[in-house]
């Protein structure tokens, strides 16, 4: 087929020899290279673009209903953002919107339920998240939003703790922050075995037809139906999800610059001999941006962030076939003094050896808001077309209910995951976000809403 012509901005198809995650250094055996059938399907009731978070919990609401799904991913199962994260669950109390907490928090107790009923081997644990406040500026807008949901919503309110005490700070093992906000609800996990948990209960399912190294190329509207074009043949399908994130504006190009790809590296960190395990999960504001720590149980330190220490902050980057030196280097670095690791009266090492680095594609949103829904026709859907994307880094605590609720509205039912309404896509929601500036830190975040 002819070569299709990027925009500026535009996100690619995803890298074919992409970095190597940490996350999938165990793949599961079951699904590497999994192809259910030989062929692809002529025609499906629902069309899946994307192995994801999202679109393993659309795919298994509809087959749960009954429906045909066949899932299309360009690479192996998983092999995007959320096998490529930082490892981690928490919804982002202290810093979002009222009823936008309360979705968060929902989806938490909800993945966090069925982990536990299931005893999904993912390694969940909840172990509260230790967000550090820089200065007394981020601290002031941090409180007045703090005492607005204590006035109003005072069960959200008491999931975030802010933590001035040095004493205290010390315990909470960030004893140079300013100030610091204690969440109870946060959890460390391996994403990637939970989507493949998933998924491997589905491909036993007669209705569930999976298909990796399957890039979706073109979608055309035929009549009621859609054509999915692969390099491997094309199916027609009434309904078609797409479950692409980052990606979205390759399949959708009016996305464009509504939800933007933006690459984040991550790395898997020895920690010194002499260190103590860390109790928390943590967050910190750094020059670099938002940085972002867990601790596995075999010992590796998880670390993101430090895109901002390079000039274009990896916005507009869609490939995630290779890492950036002096992003690396800060990550390396950042630990040194951020988090105590050692002991009080012991000095931290300015540099850790790095055993894995990464990257990989978040998709930002323009107004800071996914996208959910169906997709209307001034951006290139119609009848039939979904979409759940544009989590700007955030979609662990937001993205499983979101396919969900997305599968409810191709399925014709009210559902029982109701989604905020700033995330549906209106007709004049491209609009207003291209009027909006694209905020890519937690500060920006946190000044975006003390001014609504």
């Amino acid at each position: 087929m002819t070569a299709i012509t990027l925009l500026d901005g535009q996100a690619g198809l995803p890298s074919p020899d992409s970095t190597k995650s940490y996350w999938h250094h165990r793949p599961s055996e079951k699904l590497l290279g999994h192809r259910t059938t030989d062929e692809l399907p002529s025609t499906a009731d629902v069309v899946v673009v994307g192995s994801g978070i999202t679109g393993a919990f659309a795919a298994r609401e509809l087959v749960d209903s009954g429906k045909s799904v066949v899932m299309l991913e360009a690479r192996e199962v998983c092999w995007g953002a959320t096998g490529r994260n930082g490892g981690h669950c928490q919804p982002l109390v202290y810093a979002s919107r009222p009823h936008y907490a309360r979705f968060e928090l929902d989806t938490y107790e909800f993945l966090l339920e069925l982990v536990t009923k299931n005893n999904i081997p993912c390694d969940w644990e909840t172990v509260g998240g230790v967000h550090t406040i820089p200065d007394a500026e981020t601290l002031e807008l941090v409180m007045k939003h703090l005492n607005r949901l204590r006035r109003d919503f005072p069960d959200i309110a008491k999931e975030a703790t802010v933590v001035t005490d040095r004493d205290e700070l010390k315990k909470l093992r960030v004893p140079d922050a300013f100030a610091a906000v204690f969440q109870p609800k946060a959890a460390k996990l391996w994403p990637y075995k939970l989507v493949t948990w998933v998924l491997e209960q589905l491909v036993d399912a007669e209705l569930f037809n999976l298909q990796t190294k399957t890039p979706v190329e073109l979608l055309q509207p035929d009549g009621d139906s859609w054509v999915v074009q692969t390099p491997r043949g094309q199916i027609l399908a009434k309904t078609v999800i797409l479950a692409t994130n980052a990606y979205t504006s390759y399949l959708l190009p009016k996305f464009t610059g509504l939800v933007v790809p933006v690459r984040g590296q991550v790395c898997a960190l020895t920690p010194p001999t002499d260190s103590r395990p860390l109790e928390h999960s943590h967050v910190w504001i750094s020059p670099g941006g938002d940085d972002y720590l867990v601790q596995r149980p075999s010992g590796e330190l998880i670390l993101g962030g430090e895109r901002l220490s390079v000039p274009d902050g990896q916005v507009g980057v869609s490939q995630d076939d290779t890492v950036d030196a002096t992003v690396g280097r800060r990550l390396r670095e950042a630990m040194h003094s951020a988090v105590k690791l050692k002991a009080p009266n012991q000095s931290e090492d300015e540099e850790l050896r790095a055993e894995y680095e990464w990257t990989g594609i978040m998709g930002y949103s323009r107004d800071n808001n996914p996208w959910v829904g169906p997709v209307p026709g001034y951006l290139g859907g119609g009848e039939g077309l979904y979409v759940s994307a544009g989590y700007t880094g955030h979609g662990m605590p937001v993205a499983a209910r979101c396919g969900i609720h997305v599968a409810e509205k191709t399925l014709g039912r009210t559902g029982s995951v109701k989604i905020p309404s700033e995330w549906k896509i209106d007709e004049g929601r491209a609009e207003r976000a291209r009027q909006t500036v694209l905020a890519t830190t937690l500060v920006e975040e946190i000044r975006a809403l003390m001014s609504d």
